[in-house]
C-alpha cells in the first residue's frame, strides 16, 4: 500500500530479542509494500518516561499549583511543548497505523512506553473530554478521513494456557481492555486484533521462525483488516 505511513513504537533493550525480530519483520514487510515506516526505538532514544514541568518550555498557566494535564494542553495549543514530545506527536499525526511492540511487564507495557503515552497522547492533542472514544481527537487527524489504526504486538512470559479463562493469569482479554479500550480507543484509534506472542523464551527456534513467518503473512494483508469492537469485557 504505497503512500501509507506506519509508526512503530518499540520498547525492548535487546535488538536480538523476539520483540526486536517482530519489529524488524514489520519494517521489512511494510517497507516492501511501499509504506513509509518510522520506528521510535524508545530505549535507544533514551526517551524520558516521567511527566514533569520540564515538558513545558514556556510560562506556566499556574506556577503555584502545577497541573500536568492543564499545562501540557495549553503548551500544545501555544507550541510550547519540549522537542521530544512535539516530534513524537508529529509522527502520530502523520501515521495511518501505529504499532506498539513490547514485552508484557506486570500485565501492562514497560514504563518507558507508558511514559510515551503519558507525555505524547496529551489532552488537546489526542483527547479532550467529551471528545474521546469514537470521537477522540486522533480520529480527526488524517486529511484523507481514513481511520487511524493502532495494533498492540507484544510478547508474554507465560504460555497461552496461562492466559486462558482457566489459566492462572486469567483470560488475556482482561489485560487488553485497559490497553486497547482505555488508552488507544479513548484517543480515537480504531483497534486491530492484537498480535500476541506467547512465551517465546520457552519455544524452539523453529517455532520462533514460524511466529515471524505468520506475522509477516499477516502484515501482507494488514490494510484489509477490519477493526475489532473495543468495549468493556
Amino acid at each position: 500500500m504505497a503512500g501509507k505511513k506506519v509508526l512503530i513504537i518499540y520498547a525492548h533493550q535487546e535488538p536480538r530479542s523476539m520483540n526486536g525480530s517482530l519489529k524488524n519483520t514489520a519494517v521489512e514487510v511494510l517497507s516492501e509494500q511501499g509504506c513509509s515506516v518510522t520506528v521510535s526505538d524508545l530505549y535507544a532514544m533514551q526517551f524520558k518516561a516521567t511527566a514533569t514541568r520540564s515538558d513545558i518550555t514556556g510560562n506556566l498557566c499556574n506556577p503555584k499549583h502545577f497541573n500536568y494535564g492543564v499545562e501540557t494542553r495549553e503548551a500544545f495549543r501555544s507550541g510550547n511543548l519540549c522537542k521530544d514530545i512535539a516530534e513524537e506527536q508529529k509522527k502520530v499525526q502523520e501515521a495511518n497505523l501505529v504499532i506498539f511492540q513490547f514485552p508484557l511487564y506486570w500485565f501492562s507495557m514497560p514504563a518507558i512506553m507508558k511514559g510515551w503515552l503519558d507525555r505524547v497522547l496529551i489532552q488537546g492533542f489526542a483527547h479532550n473530554y467529551p471528545q474521546c472514544y469514537d470521537a477522540g481527537l486522533l480520529k480527526e487527524l488524517l486529511s484523507t478521513l481514513q481511520d487511524k489504526l493502532a495494533l498492540l504486538s507484544f510478547t508474554t512470559g507465560g504460555t497461552e494456557e496461562m492466559f486462558s479463562k482457566e489459566g492462572d493469569s486469567g483470560d488475556v482479554k482482561y489485560l487488553l481492555w485497559p490497553l486497547q479500550h482505555g488508552m488507544m480507543h479513548y484517543c480515537g484509534f480504531k483497534i486491530l486484533t492484537p498480535e500476541i506472542t506467547f512465551a517465546p523464551e520457552y519455544v524452539t527456534e523453529n517455532r520462533r521462525k514460524e511466529v515471524l513467518t505468520s506475522w509477516a503473512q499477516r502484515l501482507q494483508n494488514i490494510w484489509n483488516e477490519k477493526p475489532i469492537i473495543c468495549t468493556p469485557p
